[in-house]
């Protein structure tokens, strides 16, 4: 399981690169409280944006999006909420955003960054 782990951990460091290469302020990583996990929670201008981040070698059993389930959103939309309870004043205006990270054996590193997924 670790190479799995250290695989999700390099994405999500990827990601928040990313993210901050396109002016986005990261708030918190790894925001954890009963209901589960928040991988990155950012600002992009006036508005707060928790992103979910997927993480895959290849596409080989699917692209890292299709892993993003009606349930997985409900729960983002949970665990939004409670960021915003715990962290009051921050913003009014939310949203959940997707990052997928294709991390080949070879070649380059492909990231996908979907806006607005909820």
């Amino acid at each position: 399981m670790a190479a799995k782990d250290d695989l999700g951990a390099r994405g999500e460091k990827l990601a928040t690169e990313h993210l901050i290469s396109a002016g986005f302020e990261i708030l918190d990583r790894n925001w954890r409280c009963s209901q589960g996990e928040l991988d990155i929670v950012a600002r992009e201008l006036d508005e707060l944006v928790f992103v979910e981040v997927k993480t895959r070698s290849s596409v080989l059993f699917g692209h890292p999006f299709e892993s993003i389930t009606t349930t997985k959103l409900a729960r983002l939309r949970r665990l939004a909420a409670a960021w915003c309870d715990d962290h009051p004043g921050l913003g009014s205006s939310v949203r959940i955003d997707a990052v997928a990270v294709i991390v080949p054996s070879r070649g380059d590193v492909e990231i996908e960054h979907l806006k607005r997924i909820s």
